[in-house]
């Protein structure tokens, strides 16, 4: 095969590789097919089966040798949410919030909408507990 064959499918490849979510297997093959192409630019791969062989060598072992490196590298950390530490704290009501309603309430200096799964009207005013956190929405009984 032509060397700028091998170096367009190379590039393709790569292109691919940035077109579809993060698993870093077209990378190695790109790759490959660029080492490929500028061997057989020099003269130095032979024949098409040595071609294909010696792509097919080059992507398998570079894949098995430098994918996982490269994923742990790259990894994005996960913090945790400071959302979910709320359960058990304390907000002040800024509606007056009817049992299974939804209303405002105040917690940490900040608004949030908030649903009473007590069985009494939270008034104005009064604090609650915030029992579970769903999304942006509180769960809140009086205390």
């Amino acid at each position: 095969m032509l060397w700028w064959i091998w170096v367009l499918l190379g590039f393709f490849l790569l292109l691919l590789e940035l077109l579809t979510p993060g698993g870093l297997y077209l990378l190695f093959f790109g790759i490959s097919g660029l080492a490929v192409g500028f061997l057989t630019g020099i003269r130095l791969s032979g024949p098409l089966w040595t071609q294909w062989l010696l792509f097919s060598i080059l992507s398998v072992l570079s894949l098995l040798l430098f994918r996982k490196p490269l994923l742990q590298r790259f990894r994005v950390k996960e913090h945790p949410t400071e959302v979910d530490s709320m359960v058990g704290e304390s907000a002040v009501t800024l509606d007056e919030i009817a049992t299974g309603a939804i209303g405002k309430v105040e917690l940490r200096g900040s608004t949030w909408n908030a649903r009473n799964v007590g069985e009494n009207i939270l008034s104005r005013g009064q604090r609650c507990k915030v029992e579970k956190v769903e999304g942006l929405m509180f769960w809140v009984r009086g205390q």
